[in-house]
This record gives structure tokens, C-alpha cells and sequence, in this order.
């Protein structure tokens, strides 16, 4: 078993893939235990969020693929753009400003071993 990849993704997450970005920089390339405890000591909203989908490849890893989760590195941590809800607020003088409410799609790839 050479450099099993396991993955996670969630769709359809409501925040904006940038500020989801500056917490998987935190943990690119971490073993799997350590990213955790490093999310559950950060101050932001997408923490909570990553930390289920590694978890969830955390479970695949274990279920499907019969490994231990102490061997297991973030290889891979992708946040894209999902589709952008359009919404519209009144402003003066009777026009209408454009809310954009961003969504994204979070990847989490794991391997066996630390280089990816």
C-alpha cells in the first residue's frame, strides 16, 4: 500500500472560499492529529467546518481502507468556488445594491505518508 489517497469533500459550504483558504493554509501538510488540534484552537468560523470533513476522511481512511489514523498527512487542502447566491438590498435614491453570498467546495485529500 504505497501513498493511499483518501479523500473528503463538502459542498456547498456558506462562506467565501478566501477566508476558508486562510485556515487550510494553517494545515497543509500536517499529520492528521496535529490539524486537528491546531483547528480546535482557531479563532474562525471555517475551523469548525474543516475539521468535520477531515474527520470525515479521517472515518473513510479507517472504514474503507482499514488504516490507522496516525499515519495519515493533509496532502491535499482545496477550497473552490461554489455558486454565489445573488441577493439585493435597497439603497438611496431608489436603487438596489447586489449582496453577493459566496459558497465553496472543500476538499480534503489524506496520504499514507508525509510527502505529497
Amino acid at each position: 500500500m504505497e501513498n493511499e489517497t483518501i479523500t473528503a469533500k463538502s459542498k456547498y459550504v456558506r462562506q467565501s472560499p478566501y477566508k476558508l483558504r486562510l485556515v487550510l493554509n494553517l494545515i497543509r501538510g500536517l499529520p492528521v492529529s496535529e490539524a486537528l488540534d491546531v483547528l480546535k484552537f482557531t479563532k474562525r468560523r471555517a475551523a469548525g467546518e474543516i475539521s468535520q470533513v477531515i474527520e470525515s476522511a479521517v472515518a473513510n481512511a479507517e472504514n474503507n481502507f482499514g488504516l490507522n489514523s496516525n499515519d495519515l498527512y493533509i496532502s491535499k487542502a482545496i477550497a473552490d468556488e461554489g455558486p454565489t447566491l445573488k441577493r439585493f438590498r435597497p439603497r438611496a435614491r431608489g436603487r438596489a445594491g447586489r449582496i453577493n453570498k459566496r459558497t465553496s467546495h472543500l476538499l480534503i485529500e489524506l496520504t499514507t505518508s508525509g510527502e505529497s
